[in-house]
């Protein structure tokens, strides 16, 4: 199914006799961060033919998310220009050092009023691919439970999606603990999404990272 006939099949849901409105949510691509285990920009590393945040935004773009937000802080200067033909809007987080709630927050501040729930990409994830993101969104769409997390071989990985139901614990987060304290908070009402790839638990921490990563192609 090509993409404008997957985003016209999600663009409304049938209940009994009456159509519902799929949710509205928002793409948050985190790739503000200093790589200081890779040591350099993994953003900017090759990927196919790209750059690896280009794939990421790119298989974001083709899936069935209503907007793009990428949060940039590290070489924003350098990564923004990739991005500038692409429809995205893009953030910069000045405050990137203080820990990864601190790009969370931004990409949530950026989301509109009218979205139901925001789904954070990692931005070192090339392979997530959107058939993958559409799965989320799609359990999403059929619980609206408030976090949906996809695992492999009954382990969780990226991306996560958050309903706005859990934005203002989540704007309340400190320092680079993450989400830890969402999933605690709301650990019986997690949706588990099984999917068919190990994408979902491979980012990029360090060069060996990239290297499986290539070993891939």
């Amino acid at each position: 199914m090509s993409t404008p006939q997957r985003r016209m099949v999600r663009a409304t849901r049938q209940t009994g006799l009456f159509h519902q409105p799929e949710p509205k949510v928002a793409g948050i691509v985190l790739a503000a961060g200093s790589s200081r285990r890779m040591g350099q920009p993994k953003q900017l590393l090759p990927f196919r033919g790209r750059t690896v945040i280009e794939r990421v935004v790119e298989n974001a773009l083709a899936s069935s998310l209503q907007r793009v937000i990428v949060v940039l802080g590290h070489e924003a200067e350098r990564i923004k220009p990739l991005l500038e033909q692409k429809s995205v809007t893009t953030v910069i987080n000045s405050a990137y050092e203080t820990g990864q709630s601190s790009s969370l927050k931004a990409g949530l501040n950026a989301i509109p009023v009218n979205f139901d729930a925001a789904l954070f990409l990692l931005g070192d994830q090339p392979l997530v691919t959107a058939e993958t993101i559409d799965l989320i969104m799609a359990g999403f769409a059929d619980s609206h439970a408030p976090i949906v997390i996809p695992t492999f071989d009954g382990q969780r990985g990226n991306p996560v999606l958050f309903s706005r139901e859990t934005f203002p614990l989540m704007d309340t987060l400190n320092g680079d603990c993450g989400a830890r304290t969402l999933f605690q908070e709301y650990a019986g009402r997690i949706r588990s999404i099984e999917v068919q790839t190990p994408a979902i638990l491979m980012d990029l921490d360090t060069e060996e990272d990239y290297r499986r990563l290539l070993a891939r192609l």
